[in-house]
């Protein structure tokens, strides 16, 4: 999410076209981006476990290898100035794949504006690299291309709303499948953190020396935690809004966090709230309810400040996209 010149919101969708029918002829198939079209690649049934709708694993591989059954792109929507209302639907500038890395799709999509040029970040998915690509509009509408930025397997790459000095910095989040262990007295757990980077152009990165957010021992909301929206700057210093993931018999329960992070060093924490400032709410899609496959998700993807509150943008359960206003005085001591 992001405000658009003449003050209204601009709120970037991901689009998940699936198949409406994914298996046929004891054959799976996944939906693929290649050359300018859509292509379908199947699979027997026998070789892949299919217990997630979202995608297939194959199995027998090296490592974990999956294909999907929906293929992503991106469509801006224009809102009131509140977030409440639709505008327009403007396909005309829809981000759709344009490259062999994203033949999977585009997703995630996070924006930041800085010295008023917009910068909006997505994950790219395809067999070649699982990495975050770069665009950037002078009007939140028209986007170009600036290629690919952070390499395989690096989600939720967020730039900050302003330089710190003369840099850019931003949070991102590497994953793997090998952690090393913290002192067994630390405070820390070994798994997914929400690192840090900086850059001269906003196009070449550098990870930070030190890490940023880090999860908790005795946080069980921290078992899995990745970047939400771009960090604003406020009087106490950039406020960060992160998902924080607690085990559950399904995905994890997804909950939105906060940290403030000091104002010239972000990789000083400097407080955090362990309360979650949004919860799932299923009342939200109820009437969707025939369509789930997701439960307990909220995941938070832009902030924007109003005054003497904040807009929030999340996606609610993978199916609808939720706007709240949370007060400032939710964040900000006195």
């Amino acid at each position: 999410m992001t405000r658009l010149p003449n003050g209204n919101l601009l709120l970037m969708v991901r689009i998940a076209e699936a198949l409406s029918v994914p298996i046929h002829d004891g054959m799976v198939r996944a939906i693929r981006w290649e050359a300018g079209r859509y292509v379908l690649d199947a699979w027997p049934l026998d070789a892949v476990d299919v217990s997630d709708p979202r995608k297939f694993m194959l199995k027998g591989q090296n490592w974990p290898v999956m294909a999907l059954t929906s293929l992503s792109w991106l469509l801006p929507i224009e809102m009131s100035p509140d977030g409440l209302n639709v505008i327009a639907y403007h396909y005309d500038h829809a981000i759709s794949p344009a490259t062999d890395s994203q033949c999977y799709g585009i997703e995630d999509a996070r924006i930041s504006r800085i010295e008023g040029r917009y910068w909006m970040t997505t994950c790219t998915v395809s067999p070649e690299r699982h990495g975050t690509t770069l665009y950037s509009s002078q009007d939140g509408l028209a986007w170009h291309c600036e290629g690919l930025v952070l390499d395989h397997q690096n989600k939720d790459m967020l730039l900050f709303e302003g330089r710190i000095g003369d840099r850019f910095w931003a949070q991102t989040r590497p994953l793997g499948d090998l952690y090393f262990a913290y002192p067994s007295n630390s405070r820390w757990q070994a798994g997914p953190s929400i690192n840090l980077a900086t850059s001269p152009d906003g196009l070449h990165w550098k990870p930070h020396d030190r890490p940023g957010i880090r999860p908790h021992v005795d946080w069980p909301a921290t078992a899995r935690i990745g970047g939400g929206a771009p960090p604003i700057l406020t009087h106490e210093g950039w406020l960060s809004l992160w998902h924080g993931v607690a085990p559950n018999e399904g995905a994890g329960l997804y909950r939105t966090y906060f940290s403030i992070l000091d104002r010239d060093d972000p990789a000083l924490v400097v407080r955090s709230d362990r309360c979650p400032v949004l919860e799932p709410a299923p009342a939200l899609t109820a009437s969707l309810a025939h369509q789930m496959y997701l439960h307990d998700i909220v995941f938070t993807t832009g902030i924007l400040d109003a005054g003497d509150h904040y807009i929030i943008a999340s996606g609610e359960a993978d199916l609808a996209c939720r706007i709240t206003h949370i007060p400032h005085s939710r964040f900000h001591r006195s």
